[in-house]
């Protein structure tokens, strides 16, 4: 299989070495250049490594001159071509290639009228490649004038509104339109740029021209990207797009497609694209929602929402708009009520499973909030500070006001009733943990007694049975275990519901106010389990009011830490259940070993060992752990005497280390080549233009093979050494 990897790499090679040489001998022909650059494209998809070889050989920098110098536009294309395939394929291509002197390339071929369509748009594809995620190309397309090329032909390129995409020439043009919006994306985002977002902005107004007199999916989605790219977390050029009316335009479109979703699916989709653009445009200033609420964008996203052809991704962005959207505007809050967008909201929260989603829900529910406690108090107190006029006219048109007070009335007695059921929880599990630790101490001393008796045998250990049966027969009477249980199995699922902490508290002699701690724990102890199972929705206050929180992904799941005081308590539970499951009370404990009682310590691997090998009596369940550890070792030591290259002394381990250096093949050293005067060119090229980095110059120049940037540096310390000699 390796020798038929290799084959291939070597083919590979071959194959792009003669590629090169057709290159640089076929100038003359630019048919045969245009198919051997079209073969180094297809070579350098199917293989990954093809590219970096190609760039060692000076492959890379061969055809960007040749795009450069080349006379024929059909060689320049699929020179451009190879450019921006190899550079999308590896990093290291992507920084050789990403320098001023070939974007200043690119803008000439952008600016220049006598360059066709085809091959702007190639030289558009290799900006898009060079910038996608390198902050030191969308400086250098800034810097050499590049992204006001590109500014200028997204203006430019498509003259009319009326597109009839069927034409080959109108197709052209708005596939290098396309191709200018998604590079200018990608100039102000990822990572974000600040002046790029700047100088991008001043093409707003001829965006929303595209907006109002062209509402398609070919120009909709591009022009929104462009727009929600170059907003996004940026408040200025978000309140120049709102000073443009560029949020009321989108208002508009929104209000169109959201119409036309009835009929169509498409439509829908549309609506949601537009709707993230919007959240956008308020997400950093959620004053400016109330211009959404001149086009009752609320009631149209919450009839969107329910649209059954969206996935749970597309509902998260509209809920999260409504949001953005009541987060500041008390009159979209109203209209959110107004068209029962509470239930829904109630609704999503409960039957989502999805995280973020919820945390949206959540946060309109909490934007809410206070509309909510208005309404319920009456109409005549409720008013906004503008609009009571308005207030009267809904009042004497809408005759079922009466319904939405009683829907909010039982809204906010259900956000308020989980409020008081979360303070409670927590005040009840404050006291639990007091209980708990202060019963600690207790603990210990009765597992220390309790240890001491299952030891000692003899009368002493019958004699505190017997005190142990009839304090339990006395608390039996006095209501502790119900005595409406008539068998053992019974009795056993009462103890084991009830607390094991006060059940120490009954061994050891302490018949303080029992009955009450015993109906305050168990009581804790039950609320804290229906306290887990609860619905997000069920939560308290502190934590389901709350905008929504950025979900932290790959986060490792916490592991549960083991509890001395649970494992103690489980421990003397178990006794007492077997205590009480005999006939006569009088019957011994079972014994308990070290390994058993010893939960207060740090235990590991070795010291528990050692623990049960020293304790002189031995449970049956570690008396089998035990002699299977022996066992093992046993086995072990056997495997080793019978094959002694697994001896794990360290004197040994040097000698088997040695015996495989010995034993083994001897290294060959490298052939030593000299430099020859191209490479030394090479080497002083390199450190002019790109300085000490090695590795770089050792990728940029065809040195011999074999070269490493370790003999790079030495080689050039040698030679500037030699140089300096003479002179001091």
């Amino acid at each position: 299989m390796e020798s038929e990897d290799t084959k291939k790499i070597q083919e590979m090679k071959t194959d792009l070495n003669l590629l090169l040489e057709c290159l640089k001998y076929q100038m003359d022909n630019p048919f045969s250049q245009k198919e051997a650059l079209v073969t180094i494209h297809s070579i350098c998809q199917q293989n990954s490594n093809a590219g970096v070889y190609f760039r060692e050989i000076g492959g890379l920098m061969f055809v960007r001159n040749l795009a450069k110098s080349s006379e024929h536009s059909m060689v320049k294309e699929a020179a451009l071509y190879t450019l921006g395939a190899v550079a999308e394929q590896n990093v290291y291509c992507q920084q050789t290639l990403c320098t001023s002197e070939l974007f200043e390339d690119l803008t000439w071929f952008l600016s220049n009228n006598d360059s066709n369509t085809n091959l702007k748009r190639m030289s558009v594809y290799v900006i898009l490649v060079l910038v996608s995620n390198n902050r030191t190309g969308q400086t250098l397309v800034r810097e050499t004038g590049c992204i006001t090329v590109l500014t200028q032909l997204f203006r430019t390129v498509l003259s009319k509104y009326e597109l009839n995409l069927s034409d080959k020439n109108i197709f052209q043009s708005y596939q290098l339109w396309s191709s200018v919006c998604s590079t200018l994306c990608v100039c102000v985002n990822n990572p974000q740029n600040d002046e790029n977002q700047m100088l991008c902005c001043s093409l707003f107004p001829h965006a929303n021209d595209w907006l109002i007199n062209c509402v398609k999916p070919e120009v909709i989605r591009p022009v929104c990207s462009f727009i929600g790219l170059t907003l996004a977390n940026n408040t200025y050029v978000q309140k120049y797009f709102i000073s443009v009316g560029g949020l009321d335009i989108l208002s508009q479109v929104l209000v169109q497609l959201e119409s036309d979703s009835h009929k169509t699916l498409s439509s829908a989709k549309l609506a949601v694209v537009v709707t993230k653009t919007v959240d956008a445009c308020i997400a950093d200033n959620p004053t400016f929602g109330v211009i959404l609420s001149k086009y009752q964008i609320v009631s149209k996203l919450l009839t969107l929402l329910l649209h059954e052809s969206l996935d749970s991704g597309e509902k998260f962005s509209i809920i999260l708009t409504l949001g953005h959207c009541t987060e500041d505007c008390e009159e979209n809050q109203y209209d959110l009520f107004k068209n029962n967008g509470l239930p829904l909201m109630i609704q999503a929260l409960t039957e989502s499973h999805n995280e973020e989603l919820n945390k949206a829900a959540t946060f309109v529910l909490h934007n809410c909030k206070k509309i909510t406690e208005k309404l319920c108090l009456s109409l005549g107190e409720y008013s906004f500070d503008e609009n009571e006029k308005q207030l009267e006219d809904i009042n004497t048109k809408e005759k079922n006001l009466e319904d939405y007070w009683k829907k909010a009335k039982e809204i906010l007695h259900r956000i308020e009733q989980l409020e008081r059921e979360g303070n409670e929880e927590k005040i009840q599990r404050e006291k639990y943990k007091d209980n708990v630790s202060s019963m600690k101490i207790n603990i210990q001393n009765t597992l220390k007694h309790l240890h001491a008796d299952s030891i000692g045998g003899g009368p002493k250990a019958e004699d505190k049975d017997k005190s142990q049966s009839r304090k339990l027969q006395s608390y039996k009477s006095h209501g502790i275990l119900s005595t409406a249980c008539t068998n053992d199995h019974q009795m056993k699922t009462l103890l084991k519901s009830a607390n094991p902490v006060n059940a120490c508290y009954r061994e050891s002699g302490q018949n303080k106010t029992l009955c009450k701690a015993n109906s305050s724990d168990s009581k804790n102890l039950h609320e804290g389990i229906t306290f887990e199972k609860k619905n997000s929705v069920s939560q308290s206050s502190d934590h389901v009011f709350k905008p929504p929180i950025p979900v932290v992904k790959n986060r490792k799941q916490e592991l549960p830490v083991t509890d001395p005081f649970t494992l103690c308590s489980d421990i003397i539970n178990k006794e007492v259940i077997s205590f009480l499951a005999t006939d006569s009370h009088s019957k011994m404990l079972k014994y308990r070993c070290s390994g058993c009682i010893a939960v207060g310590k740090s235990l590991n691997s070795r010291n528990f060992s050692k623990l049960l090998h020293s304790c002189p009596y031995q449970c049956d369940r570690h008396k089998v752990i035990v002699e299977a550890e022996d066992r093992y070792k046993s086995e072990l030591r056997k495997s080793l005497i019978c094959n002694k290259k697994f001896l794990l002394t360290p004197r040994r381990r040097r000698q088997l280390s040695s015996e495989s250096t010995t034993s083994g093949e001897i290294r060959k050293r490298r052939i030593r080549k000299n430099f020859t005067e191209e490479e030394v060119n090479y080497l002083f090229n390199g450190v002019k233009k790109m300085g000490n980095h090695w590795n770089l110059i050792l990728w940029s120049f065809p040195f011999q093979r074999g070269r490493k940037a370790v003999d790079l540096a030495h080689k050039y310390h040698k030679l500037t050494k030699g140089s300096k000699c003479p002179a001091t």
